[in-house]
């Protein structure tokens, strides 16, 4: 679902994005990736945007919306016989997306705990690096709040309870997500450097675009052309009317595909910096956000900037997700350059080289 079989100019099959359904695939996947909806409520917000069978006009049960979550396709690459491809069709999301998703889907799956009834701020967003279950929160003597490793799985190597009986106050870990984030934060002098590489980036993403409107806009005439000289040959007879109202429907279809893309990719290329700029602003504040925000919103944030959160002993262990991996290392380096340009210089180059990395 999201894409319909079409036939290229070469004969050949091939899927495009529906433009019906295809935005409404790309926004299952964003409502999920925030962790704050289940896989029935999903299924319902995409009913009400209008989500059926196209053939029979039933309702896409829950089991169709894991199937599509679970699909690699969507991200533009499949899988065949144990081997990754990458597809020539048009992705509906990105991989980072999806990927998250997977996280959150995965995590729902390894844990099946009672839902809390008071809105701690970590719990879920942790799992316990012994075992794997996930750490929850819990009330102790009315008003102390305490974070376990719940212990359910029977990967904690015969004894559940030994993961169980380990507790940390959720002061502790709140300190120390603190302090993590507080690796994002970065002087003037570091967002300059980082702008200046966005706006390198941004000039190779500009090229990008540009060429690409400028071959859509090349085969959107070449198809009016087209079009234009089989009327042609249709009142001097020598084509039928049936011929050329089947063929002309294709090259107009053909036509609004690429009006399509051309808006696709001139949206991107507007977003492109004011996505980065926001980025940058939200790296840089994150700390001070997360301090005075509520346990809710302090998840949210962590979900959005953090990965792979783990527990050990009361130690958290986490990885920062891209592009804020990218500015920790810039602003380490920063802090151990003390400002000479050869620090500079391999500030650019990171930041740089991941851009190009991404681009390839």
């Amino acid at each position: 679902m999201g894409y319909r079989n079409v036939t290229g100019n070469d004969g050949k099959k091939a899927i495009e994005p529906d433009p019906e359904v295809a935005p409404i695939v790309a926004k299952l996947f964003r409502w999920y990736a925030t962790g704050e909806h289940s896989l029935k409520e999903v299924t319902r917000m995409a009913r009400a945007e209008g989500l059926v069978y196209r053939k029979s006009g039933n309702k896409v049960p829950v089991s169709t919306v894991h199937s599509i979550l679970r699909n690699r396709i969507y991200t533009g690459q499949f899988d065949w016989n144990g081997q990754r491809y990458q597809g020539k069709h048009e992705p509906l999301v990105p991989i980072e997306l999806w990927e998250r998703v997977q996280g959150v889907m995965d995590g729902r799956n390894a844990k099946k705990p009672k839902r809390a009834k008071h809105n701690f701020a970590f719990s879920g967003l942790i799992a316990c690096s012994k075992c794997g279950c996930s750490v929850v929160g819990e009330i102790k003597k009315q008003k102390y709040i305490y974070y376990h490793c719940t212990g359910y799985a029977d990967k904690c190597q015969g004894n559940p309870a030994s993961c169980r009986r380990k507790h940390v106050r959720e002061e502790v870990l709140e300190q120390q997500f603190t302090e993590m984030l507080g690796r994002l934060r970065f002087d003037d002098e570091v967002l300059d450097w980082v702008r200046e590489a966005l706006r390198a980036s941004h000039a190779d993403e500009r090229q990008e675009h540009e060429a690409a409107i400028k071959r859509l806009e090349a085969e959107h005439k070449r198809l009016g052309e087209r079009i234009n000289a089989m009327y042609v040959d249709k009142l001097d007879g020598r084509v039928d009317t049936a011929f050329f109202d089947k063929m002309s429907a294709e090259w107009r279809e053909e036509q609004n595909r690429c009006l399509r893309d051309i808006e696709r990719h001139q949206n991107a290329e507007q977003s492109y910096m004011n996505e980065g700029v926001a980025l940058l602003e939200l790296a840089r504040n994150a700390q001070s956000l997360f301090e005075r925000q509520d346990a809710r919103e302090k998840r949210r944030l962590l979900n959005f900037v953090l990965s792979n959160c783990t527990w050990d002993d009361g130690e958290v262990v986490a990885t920062f997700r891209q592009p804020f991996d990218l500015l920790a290392e810039t602003t380490a380096i920063a802090s151990l350059s003390g400002g000479n340009d050869g620090g500079n210089s391999a500030k650019s180059e990171i930041w740089l080289g991941y851009q190009d990395s991404n681009l390839e």
